[in-house]
């Protein structure tokens, strides 16, 4: 069994991190769905969703990420992508969604010495 995606509140925010699996995605968007309208039903105004694990965006996933942007930017919000990945941010470019969906760095992974 796979372990789905975790949301982080923050206490006394209106942020809610979500955290990708690449399993979560492989596995189809419908608990992603139901993960991001429980958040967005909570009083979510922004959407952190950390792409640290999902080496790439398909189409299906922008689609449900524009879902949620809607209903943030209808609240003053937005969707925040954190920790994309290059072919996250080309594809991010070539479709003009970079000017939708914002992008923060993420954490940089760290080389073991050896």
């Amino acid at each position: 069994m796979t372990a789905p995606a975790r949301t982080h509140p923050d206490v006394g925010d209106d942020e809610v991190v979500v955290e990708l699996t690449p399993a979560l995605v492989a596995d189809g968007l419908a608990d992603l769905r139901w993960l991001l309208h429980d958040a967005l039903l909570g009083g979510a105004r922004t959407l952190v969703v950390d792409l640290a694990r999902v080496p790439h965006l398909t189409s299906p996933l922008l689609a449900t990420l524009l879902g949620a942007h809607r209903v943030c930017r209808a609240r003053g919000g937005a969707v925040v992508l954190r920790g994309a990945g290059r072919r996250t941010r080309d594809v991010l470019a070539r479709t003009g969604l970079w000017r939708v969906l914002r992008v923060q760095p993420g954490r940089r992974r760290r080389l073991a010495a050896g």
